[in-house]
């Protein structure tokens, strides 16, 4: 990558560790439809895994499920995975413990929003953050029209001010964004240094050394009780393990474009799972507010696809 913002637009993705490039034709054309259903599998994973962490946070708070997730997904990627550690220099590894370091925040940060706010709300926040910087690489003037659109939806759920929300909430899930952007310029990164999902099972690792002393503090003894960790685990497995693998098994088949517009649905199924599982309801403006968001975001990704060919 020439430059760290130029893939951002269709890696609006949480697929770590993979690249971005456009399947071949003939896949593009045929069977398009496993791919998507992938995709589609590893978002609903993904935020119904995030729906499950909230039931879990009164048990080991927020921080506390963030250290689980990431131990517990750190530990499955190592033992299958199985990473070598040697050959490899100083900016590879420079590159996966940014990787990790970004991981390990975004996932703090997206944590403390869901215990403050409705998990529909704060995926919307946070999914500002890619958008926002595939809007800065696009450099495009019609680009400020989805920054409008997103910017009136933020407005829509915010009701005219984020205490109705909760302040703190909505700015975590705003830094969250951040870092987001972050995860996924370093995700690029070291799917091109590292084969395969290693660079992802070593930047898992230090993401979860990065979170325990967190978690050690907020949740002590309790991250050890049986059924927490058997919580945490599935946890572990429906927000990181599976939506990753299934998101890596589609980009092979899936162009990269249409990958990224799936993933700008995220605030979507996000708010489905709030209402199926934690039954945080949505009102007709939330709905709104989210609905706008969503298109900017594909906007946003079909205009520098359309700028690229």
């Amino acid at each position: 990558m020439e430059s760290p913002v130029k893939d951002i637009p269709v890696a609006t993705a949480t697929a770590p560790g993979a690249t971005r490039a456009p399947a071949p034709a003939s896949a593009a054309k045929g069977g398009r439809f496993g791919p998507v259903a992938l995709v589609v599998a590893g978002g609903l994973s993904v935020q119904f895994g995030s729906a499950v962490a909230v039931l879990l946070m009164p048990r080991a708070g927020a921080l506390g499920v963030v250290t689980l997730r990431l131990v517990l997904a750190a530990a499955v990627l190592l033992v299958v995975c199985r990473p070598r550690v040697r050959g490899y220099g100083r900016a590879d590894w420079g590159t996966v413990l940014a990787f990790g370091a970004a991981m390990s925040g975004m996932n703090i940060l997206f944590y403390l929003a869901v215990d403050r706010i409705p998990l529909g709300a704060a995926v919307t926040l946070e999914v500002l953050g890619p958008l926002a910087l595939s809007v800065v690489a696009s450099r495009r003037l019609v680009n400020l029209l989805w920054a409008g659109l997103a910017l009136g939806g933020v407005v829509l759920l915010s009701g005219g001010g984020f205490d109705r929300l909760d302040a703190a909430g909505a700015g975590f899930a705003l830094a969250a964004g951040a870092m987001w952007a972050t995860y996924i310029v370093f995700s690029a990164r070291t799917g091109r240094r590292f084969p395969q999902a290693d660079g992802l099972a070593l930047a898992m690792a230090f993401g979860a050394v990065l979170s325990l002393p967190f978690g050690i503090a907020e949740a002590g003894d309790r991250l050890l009780v049986p059924s927490t960790i058997g919580l945490g685990l599935a946890v572990a497995l429906m927000s990181s393990v599976l939506p990753y693998t299934l998101e890596l098994l589609a980009l092979r088949r899936l162009p990269a474009p249409t990958f990224a517009i799936l993933m700008s649905l995220e605030p979507a199924i996000a708010a489905t799972a709030g209402f199926l599982v934690l039954h945080q309801a949505l009102g007709v403006t939330d709905a709104l507010a989210i609905g706008l968001v969503i298109a900017a975001s594909m906007g946003a990704v079909r205009s520098q696809v359309a700028r690229s060919r």
